[in-house]
């Protein structure tokens, strides 16, 4: 079976985008359109990969991220960060949560700014799946 990946963005352009990229590397996509779908896919579907914008309506994938990190049961979930913010921006506003929420939440491990090519994306996607 093929491992799982879940999209979650708000940008219909932008998941299908990454939906097709996921798909030409032999994956398996899933989609979300905001955190709050997301965190429901994750539990029904415990996928291998999420790919996660940063800015969104109905929990931001910076909250998403968080609760990720500091869930026991999902924090060994890979996760890329796909943003059209900078890294450096996504940094400072994942110190306020870790501060607001008092568990420390580890960088990511790969962060992307959009616009992102896809023999980009799809070899991050393969680097970490295998």
């Amino acid at each position: 079976m093929s491992k799982k990946v879940l999209v979650v963005d708000d940008d219909p352009d932008v998941r299908l985008f990454n939906t097709t990229v996921v798909e030409e590397y032999g994956y398996t996509p899933l989609e979300a359109e905001n955190g709050e779908e997301g965190l429901k896919m994750i539990k029904k579907h415990m996928p291998d990969l999420v790919i996660l914008d940063v800015m969104m309506p109905r929990q931001s994938g910076i909250r998403l991220y968080r609760e990720l990190k500091t869930e026991k049961a999902l924090k060994d979930i890979n996760v890329v960060l796909l943003s059209g913010i900078a890294e450096k921006t996504f940094l400072r506003s994942q110190r306020a949560l870790t501060e607001f929420g008092g568990n420390e939440v580890p960088e990511p491990a790969i962060y992307l700014e959009k616009p992102v090519e896809p023999e980009e994306l799809g070899e991050v996607i393969k680097k970490i799946l295998g």
